[in-house]
Formats: C-alpha cells, structure tokens, sequence
C-alpha cells in the first residue's frame, strides 16, 4: 500500500510540474520506444523478449514479470527511441525502482543502475534542434519494478500555438483596446481554451506588451484566470502572471466556458483504460475539486480531450457509473478513433 501511494504521488507530482510551467513546457513521453527484455542484471545475456512501438515508458509491474519469458526479478530492459527536438534546455525526469540510466546521443546522463526504492531524478540538458537517440536502460532486482521517463522543454524559441495548427487559424496582430492585462514575471505565457492548467493550448502571450481583457473566471480556485484577446484569438491565461490595468480587475464580467456545458457529450466508442490510479477531477487541472478516483485497469468512455504539445493532455471521460470528469491523458492507454473525440 505504501508503495502505490507513493507512485501515485509521484504520477500526480510530474503531472502538476507539467502543468505549472509558464511558457510551452508540456511533457513528452518519446513515442515508437522499443524495448529490449534481458534475464540479468549486467545486459551480458542474451535478449529473451522484445517490444516496439511503444509511446511513453511508464510501467509498473509490480512483483511480476514484465512479458513472457522475462524473470520475476533479475532482470534488465534497455528502451531505445529516435525523438525530435527543438532547440533548447530539457528537462529530464526519469523514476525507478530499481535503477536506471539514460543515454543521449550514446552519451551516459544519469546514472542511478543500482537497488533502492521508488525514487525520482531530474536532470537538464540542452540540445540542438533535430534528432536525438535516447537509451533508457532499467534495472529490477527484487520486489516491486517500477520506471518512468519524460522530458520538458524548458527553454528555446516560443513554440507555435497547438490550437491553431490543428484549426488552420494565424495569429494576426491588432491594437488594444479598453482594459489591458500585461505579461509579468515570465517571457511568455499560455493561452488557453479555458481557465484550467489543461485546457487546450492556444497561443503565447508575449511579455511588456499590453493585451485586451474582457473577462474573469475563477473556477479553478486558485488564481483568477482572464480572458484576453491576442491578435485575432480570444482565450484564458492565469492571473497568477498578469497585471490588469484601466480597471478594477473585480470589475471584469464573470463568463463561464464551454467546459462548463459539456458533461452530457455523447461516446465515441472510445476507451481509455488508466496505466495507474487516476484522480477524476471536475475540470481539465489537478486544482479543481476531485469527484472520484478511477481504479488501474478500469475502462472508461473518452468524451473529450485538451491538447498541449500536439498530443492528448487531460481527457473528458465518463466511468461505468456514469460520473464525467478529466482525468490526466498521458497515463491513459487508448483503444479507438481517438481523432473523432471533439477537442475542448
């Protein structure tokens, strides 16, 4: 029991990290990793099980054997993948129980391959843009085997607005006017299709310039998220970074989103079964109020979806008992046409 709450406090961790970031640092989890399955501990063997096309390393296998012909305890998997990057510092995240190292460019990084407990490690590297290799090489001796790895772009050029790839929209300039929120304490912040950390991902807000605010939402409970016109996009960013000017921010209209009116979407015939315990929440961010908790391993129907990074973040889902909420997508494995589940 203590281990699990540990994983799910940690998955819970790494989720709100990616989360808070303030400019395009979504997670990436790497996608078309292939796994490599070996019955010792040193890789001086030879390979018993192979896996590709695997998106994301985040297993935990408990006290079991991870695929067919693989030990119980005693054993090694190296998972290696292609990825591109732009250029920029990352962050690396990587978790274990047992060990771990990660290789880039078949240069060692991190270098944790020895026994302990589940346990999380950071690192940062900065990388040119195009390709890059990734080894993640794990390491099980007893008891529970457990391992993670994402990364976070930390810092580089502005990333292009992900909503308005995927609807065909340029950002087009214009003037302000009336009431103006102004971009502090950071370079740039998101955008949003609503006032919630997960909400889709809409365009950047450039510091030292001066935007129209036309309203207020403090659904998430946290900080007053306003609503404010970039260009030719109107969307939410949080007030936690902005200054409002030209009035008393109290002031500013109410207005609801349509989060608010989409708890009765229809199914789409596509299914998301949790990788771990996830916390269902009421919106797309872990500040907003918990209605349930959904089991490991249980099926639930995917109604919607937000969209960070060009892939799913936080998924609109009803349980078999028919409760909605959102619940953090890159711990969810997919089965269906997931491009027919509407974009919130």
């Amino acid at each position: 029991m203590r281990r699990a709450t540990a994983l799910i406090l940690v998955v819970l961790a790494l989720a709100v990290a990616a989360l808070l970031a303030p400019i395009a640092a979504q997670a990436e989890f790497g996608t078309n990793w292939t796994a490599s399955y070996y019955n010792c501990t040193d890789f001086n063997c030879p390979v018993v099980a192979t896996q590709t096309g695997i998106n994301g390393i985040n297993f935990n296998w408990g006290v079991s054997s991870p695929f067919q012909g693989v030990n119980t305890d005693n054993f090694t998997v190296r998972f290696e993948s292609v990825q591109t990057f732009q250029q920029g510092t990352y962050e690396f995240v990587a978790a274990s129980d047992d060990g771990i190292r990660v290789y880039i460019d078949g240069a060692l990084v991190l270098d944790k391959f020895i026994g302990r407990v589940f346990t999380t490690d950071r690192f940062q590297q900065t990388l040119t843009a195009g390709v890059h290799t990734l080894r993640v090489e794990f390491l099980e001796l007893v008891d529970q085997a457990q391992v993670q790895f994402q990364y976070f772009w930390l810092q580089g050029s502005v990333a292009t607005s992900d909503l308005g790839l995927i609807l065909g929209t340029p950002a087009i300039s214009g003037t302000p006017t009336g009431p103006l929120a102004t971009v502090t304490g950071v370079r740039g912040l998101a955008v949003r299709t609503g006032p919630y950390l997960g909400a889709s991902f809409v365009t950047t807000a450039q510091g030292s310039t001066g935007y129209s605010v036309l309203a207020r939402n403090e659904s998430e409970g946290v900080y007053t998220w306003y609503k404010i016109r970039v260009g030719e996009r109107e969307g939410w960013a949080s007030g936690r970074y902005l200054t409002i000017s030209g009035v008393d921010p109290n002031a500013l209209p109410e207005e609801g989103t349509v989060f608010d009116t989409i708890g009765d979407a229809q199914d789409r015939n596509v299914i998301g079964i949790p990788r771990s315990v996830m916390n269902l929440r009421v919106r797309p961010s872990a500040r907003t109020q918990q209605l349930d908790q959904i089991a490991w391993g249980e099926e639930v129907s995917i109604i919607g979806r937000t969209v960070q990074a060009r892939q799913n973040f936080w998924l609109q889902v009803r349980t078999q008992e028919g409760l909605v909420g959102w619940i953090y997508a890159p711990f969810v494995t997919i089965h269906g046409e997931i491009n027919s589940v509407p974009i919130r």
